[in-house]
């Protein structure tokens, strides 16, 4: 019953803010790296944020750098994602991840979340 639930999207303004949560259930998230990922209406599924155990090494899509930010609380079993300055072509379902900090980054996982949808319109 190890599941990755997902949080906090819904409707935005170009410009606002949302912060996504990943929790999980059934597994601790301590020993994983966590990886954020996005899939547009049309569009391929990619990555947007990955955070490793350690919470030193980070990854951004170029796409988002500057504007997104990848946290994790180990104690509370959740990651999350602040997403700031948000623009329409951030529209997406976004899904959390788990697996190897080295690999994730190309969608390489062990559970997915369901996906939280964020759309961005005014």
């Amino acid at each position: 019953q190890a599941q990755l639930v997902e949080s906090g999207g819904g409707l935005v303004q170009p410009g606002g803010s949302l912060r996504l949560s990943c929790t999980a259930s059934g597994f601790s998230l301590d020993y994983y790296a966590i990886g954020w990922f996005r899939q547009a209406p049309g569009k391929e599924r990619e990555g947007v944020a990955c955070i490793s155990t350690s919470r030193i090494n980070t990854y951004y899509a170029d796409s988002v750098k500057g504007r997104f930010t990848i946290y994790r609380d180990n104690a509370k079993n959740t990651v999350y994602l602040q997403m700031n300055s948000l623009k329409p072509s951030d529209r997406a379902v976004y899904y959390c991840a788990i697996g190897e900090f080295r690999t994730i980054v190309a969608g390489v996982a062990q559970i997915w979340g369901q996906g939280t949808l964020v759309t961005v319109s005014s």
